[in-house]
C-alpha cells in the first residue's frame, strides 16, 4: 500500500514553473509551447488559449497544475481509486483528531461539572453511586460524570394523584357490610431529597399503595351513613395520619399535604336498592325525630307539673288549713265550672226554691202518709 504525500506539500512542485494560459509567462521563446501559449504567425502576441492552433490541428492540451492537484486530492494523493474527499493522513491527521477529542472532552466536563440549582430545587450528589451530599440553590460545581452525578429534586412542588385513575369503580367495604364506590385524591411533596432518592425504589408507587391501604382501613371502621354523609372529614384526617405514619416508618422523605374524598356513592349495580334503603332510612329517621319531639313535650309538661306541686307543697307546709281550703275551692271550681246549675245545701238551712207564679204550692203530708 502506497502512502500518498500530503497534497499541500506537493503544491510548491506544481507551482515552481507557472505558465499563463495565454503564453508569455516564460523567460524566452522556448517557454511557449503549442498549447495556445505561442504567438501567432504575424507576431501579434499570444493567442486565445481556447482557440484552434495554427494549421487546424486539434490541441493536445496538457493537464494543468490545478487539475492535477484536484485529481490527486480526490484520489487520495496520486492513486487511481475511488472518488470522494479524504482527510489527509500522517502526523497532521493525528493532531486534528487529538484536537477534536480534546474539544469533546472539555465540553463533556463543562456540561457534567457545572450545575444550576433553582430556588425550589435541591441536588442529590453521588460519587460512583454512593451518596455524597445535597446541593443548595445556585451555581454548583462537582466532579464530571461518570465520577459524580447529580439528581435534581423539586421540594416545593405539590404532587397529587387520583384514585381510581380510570372510570372504573373502586368498591370499599364499610363497617355495616355495605359496598361503597369511593374515589379520592392525595396531595404530597418531598421533604427530604436524600431519603426520597435512596430509601425507596418507587416512591410514587409507595405513596399510592399506602393511600389505598389507609383508605380501606378507615372506611372499614365507619358506617355507610358517615361515609356518604357528614363523616368524610373524619375519614380524610384518619387517612392522612395513617399514611404519614407508614411513610415515616419507611423513611420515605415525603409529607402528605392532604386527602380529599371526591366520590362516595353506591355501586351502579345496586343503585335502585340503595335508593330504597335510603328512603326507608329517612322515613325511620323522621319517625324517630317525631317520637323524640313528643317525648320532649311530655317531659316538659311533667316537669312543669312537678315544679307546680313543689311550690304548692312549700305553701302547704307554712299554712296547712288555708292551703287545703284553697286547693278544695280551686278543685271544685274546675269541676263545677262546666255545669249549668249548681245547688249547695248547707247544714240546718232549708234551701230556697223560687216557684214560678201560677203554679200551686205542694200540700204538706198528713198523718203518716
Amino acid at each position: 500500500m502506497t502512502t500518498a504525500r500530503a497534497w499541500w506539500r506537493q503544491l510548491p512542485a506544481f507551482m515552481a514553473k507557472p505558465k499563463s494560459p495565454w503564453g508569455g509567462g516564460g523567460d524566452g521563446p522556448g517557454d511557449n509551447d503549442d498549447t495556445g501559449g505561442a504567438p501567432d504567425e504575424s507576431g501579434a502576441g499570444p493567442r486565445n488559449p481556447w482557440a484552434q492552433p495554427p494549421g487546424g490541428r486539434p490541441r493536445t492540451g496538457r493537464v494543468s497544475s490545478l487539475d492535477e492537484l484536484l485529481k490527486r486530492a480526490r484520489a487520495g494523493g496520486g492513486g487511481t481509486g475511488g472518488g470522494g474527499f479524504k482527510l489527509p493522513g500522517g502526523a497532521s491527521s493525528r493532531n486534528l483528531w487529538l484536537g477534536g477529542a480534546g474539544l469533546v472532552l472539555v465540553a463533556w466536563i463543562g456540561l457534567t461539572s457545572f450545575h444550576v440549582i433553582g430556588p425550589q430545587e435541591r441536588g442529590v450528589v453521588t460519587y460512583f453511586g454512593k451518596y455524597s451530599g445535597t446541593l443548595s440553590p445556585g451555581w454548583q460545581v462537582t466532579l464530571p460524570a461518570p465520577i459524580s452525578s447529580v439528581q435534581v429534586v423539586n421540594i416545593d412542588q405539590i404532587r397529587s394523584f387520583q384514585f381510581p385513575e380510570n372510570e372504573g369503580a373502586n368498591l370499599v367495604l364499610t363497617e355495616d357490610q355495605y359496598l361503597v364506590d369511593l374515589g379520592y385524591t392525595v396531595r404530597w411533596r418531598i421533604a427530604d431529597p436524600q431519603q426520597y432518592v435512596f430509601e425507596l425504589k418507587g416512591p410514587d408507587d409507595t405513596v399510592k399503595a399506602a393511600a389505598e391501604s389507609a383508605v380501606r382501613a378507615a372506611v372499614a371502621t365507619t358506617s355507610l351513613d358517615k361515609v356518604i354523609g357528614n363523616g368524610k372529614a373524619d375519614i380524610e384526617a384518619q387517612v392522612k395520619n395513617s399514611m404519614q405514619k407508614v411513610l415515616d416508618e419507611y423513611q420515605a422523605g415525603i409529607v402528605i399535604v392532604g386527602v380529599s374524598l371526591n366520590n362516595a356513592s353506591a355501586p351502579a349495580a345496586a343503585m335502585d336498592a340503595f335508593k330504597d334503603v335510603s328512603v326507608a332510612q329517612q322515613e325511620a329517621a323522621n319517625s324517630v325525630n317525631a317520637a323524640r319531639a313528643w317525648a320532649q313535650q311530655l317531659l316538659a309538661a311533667a316537669e312543669g307539673e312537678a315544679a307546680s306541686f313543689d311550690r304548692v307543697y312549700a305553701q302547704y307546709k307554712l299554712a296547712p288549713d288555708v292551703t287545703r281550703r284553697r286547693m278544695y275551692y280551686e278543685t271544685m271550681e274546675q269541676v263545677l265550672g262546666q255545669t249549668n246549675k249548681t245547688i249547695i245545701e248547707p247544714r240546718g238551712v232549708a234551701p230556697y226554691l223560687p216557684i214560678p207564679p201560677g203554679r200551686p204550692l205542694p200540700s204538706a203530708p198528713q198523718g203518716g202518709q
